[in-house]
């Protein structure tokens, strides 16, 4: 089976004249620890905070550059209501509460609160 991709800031970054960290990724992080099935699923690539991201913007454009992002395999599952995006043929998500949703719906984890 071919793994769907999900694009993350690295755990600690400097920006700002400061270490810092992303907290959509950290959410991503938390939640791929609860459920690791979602985990072996995925293949994971970190990207830099500075831009262009050009492991993302050579397949998503300039303008999808966003972290967290998941790119869907081909084979994935559609779910509506989980803000699936389209560029150019490629299905992908690009916050973490929707990336959530779509766990929940293609994995049966629970769906992140207030969505």
């Amino acid at each position: 089976m071919e793994k769907d991709t999900l694009f993350l800031l690295p755990p600690g970054f400097e920006d700002n004249d400061r270490r810092e960290y992303c907290p959509e990724c950290a959410e991503m992080w938390g939640l791929l620890s609860w459920f690791p099935a979602i985990k072996e699923s995925l293949e994971i690539t970190y990207v830099l905070i500075e831009k262009p991201r050009a492991a993302m913007s050579d397949i998503l454009g300039d303008k999808n550059q966003n972290a967290p992002t998941l790119v869907l395999h081909d084979d994935s599952p559609d779910y509506e209501d989980c803000g699936i995006m389209r560029y150019r043929g490629l299905r992908f998500i690009n916050n973490a509460r929707d990336i959530g949703k779509y766990y929940a719906a293609r994995f049966g984890t629970p769906f992140p609160r207030g969505s």
